[in-house]
């Protein structure tokens, strides 16, 4: 049977399911991977001017709950239907989208980013269990594999685009998530058929609850507990790409050598881009999803000669050390070097990850290790939104540093208040009463406050996963005889 003939036994929800898939990805990258943006840029742009320990807050609090909370919306969605909950799941998208534009205060951006959290969660089991009840063994490997191709075509449209019209106005960057959710709502409504019948055998508490007692019957696996908490060191550092790189870019990548760069061989490109420090810094991180889609295969079919755990530790370590020069130097290009190593360490250890997992597991328990799989990602979101906050703040924050650096020179600066003087009015009186343009101004502060020192923090945390995962492997698994 050739290769082109497997496609044709697919049925017609496995490609309605990868299509709502991309749109949702689109969505969810479009507005996810600036967020950490629009939550501490200042007033006067249409963002929310908060302090990164804020946002760090608001960011890994409500992500957390994104990865977690499947375990009970997924028994939801088997009780009461996969179309009914992904319809339910695109009104709390698209209303979530809405709200969290209308407010400006802390609590209320808090809860909006949770009510869209929780639309996530309702989302993220269906659409995979739908993949999964779509093939069979012949057709599992491709269809995951096509999946995995929509997760990261929407990954980095998403972001390039919302960098494009960034420029116009935060407004345009939620307006186009919501577009993207209303499309996959109407396709859900006239395409999407139930790809089972569904179960009222057990009472409603009891299919609610079995999630919880179940996670409960893998973690007293002590080993297999501490595999996860090595793992949550991972995706913390590897959350950095979305809790702080952006933010990192704004306040201290010389944007424009990177903006001169691309118009001189593309001007089309460029413009098309702009000159926006905030869309440049989207453009560059949807690279990583990108490179994904360019490079993915050829490093999986790489990695295949190892044990899944070896190649998962290599993984690491190369992420660590492109996440240490995505956060070491000033040049755009460099950067983006960075990134494409960032990017290579992520396709040869994540999907090792959900391998291990499948391969340790117990023949009769292999549903139950996979459902608590994602629990190390659910607290990783969470120790990236500490370490982005007050770790971060003190150590990279250009506001924070600059504010130092006024005070030890007893300059007189109002204090940043909402409407009437805000974080860039405070940059440009800095910068005038200093005698420095605001690009001396960045150089300045990042010679004498080494900013770039946060690298260490972040891949350090990838750093000793590798360590810890290593000692697990000598020490704490059982050997074979």
């Amino acid at each position: 049977m050739s290769k082109l003939q497997i496609f044709k036994k697919y049925p017609s929800l496995f490609w309605v399911a990868n299509i709502i898939e991309l749109f949702e990805r689109y969505a969810w990258y479009g507005f996810y991977m600036g967020f950490g943006l629009f939550l501490v840029g200042s007033k006067e742009t249409g963002a929310m001017g908060f302090s990164p320990v804020e946002k760090g807050a608001i960011m890994g609090t409500g992500s957390m709950l994104l990865y977690f909370l499947p375990i009970l919306t997924g028994a939801i969605a088997d009780r009461i239907g996969y179309k009914k909950v992904l319809l339910l799941a695109f009104l709390l998208y698209s209303s979530g989208f809405y709200m969290i534009q209308q407010f400006d205060s802390f609590g209320m951006v808090f809860f909006s980013f949770i009510w869209i959290c929780v639309g996530g969660a309702f989302f993220k089991p269906v659409i995979s269990a739908t993949i999964s009840k779509t093939t069979n063994e012949e057709t599992a490997s491709i269809g995951f594999g096509i999946f995995y191709m929509m997760v990261n075509i929407g990954g980095f449209i998403g972001p390039f685009v919302a960098g494009i019209v960034l420029g116009k106005g935060w407004n345009f960057v939620f307006m186009l998530s919501i577009a993207a959710i209303a499309i996959n709502f109407l396709i859900t409504l006239l395409f999407f058929k139930e790809p089972k019948e569904i179960k009222e055998s057990t009472t409603f508490l009891k299919s609610v609850f079995q999630p919880f007692i179940n996670i409960f019957y893998t973690i007293i696996n002590w080993r297999y507990s501490m595999f996860l908490l090595i793992m949550s060191l991972f995706w913390a550092a590897f959350n950095q790409l979305y809790y702080s790189f952006p933010n990192f870019v704004v306040d201290w990548v010389n944007t424009a050598t990177l903006y001169n760069g691309i118009h001189s061989f593309s001007p089309w490109l460029a413009e098309l881009i702009g000159s926006d420090p905030g869309s440049i810094a989207l453009t560059l991180s949807s690279m990583d999803a990108f490179f994904i889609i360019v490079f993915q295969l050829v490093v999986s079919a790489f990695v295949m000669r190892f044990r899944p755990l070896n190649a998962m530790m290599g993984g690491i370590f190369v992420l660590a050390v492109g996440l240490g020069m995505m956060f070491s130097f000033q040049n755009g290009w460099i950067i983006l070097l960075g990134l494409l190593i960032f990017g290579l360490g992520e396709m040869g250890s994540s999907p090792k990850y959900t391998e291990y997992v499948g391969s340790i597991a117990p023949p009769d328990k292999k549903a139950l290790y996979m459902g608590s799989s994602f629990l190390p990602i659910a607290l990783g979101h969470q120790i990236a939104g500490f370490i982005s906050g007050a770790p971060y703040e003190k150590i990279a924050d250009k506001l924070f540093l600059l504010k130092s650096e006024v005070a030890k020179r007893g300059l007189t600066i109002p204090e940043i208040v909402d409407g009437s003087f805000t974080k860039t009015d405070y940059f440009n009186e800095a910068a005038r009463q200093m005698n420095f343009s605001q690009q001396q101004l960045t150089d300045f502060l990042w010679t004498s406050y080494h900013p770039q020192s946060i690298w260490i923090i972040f891949s350090s945390l990838a750093l000793s996963a590798v360590v810890l995962l290593f000692l697990y492997d000598r020490f704490i698994l059982p050997k074979k005889e």
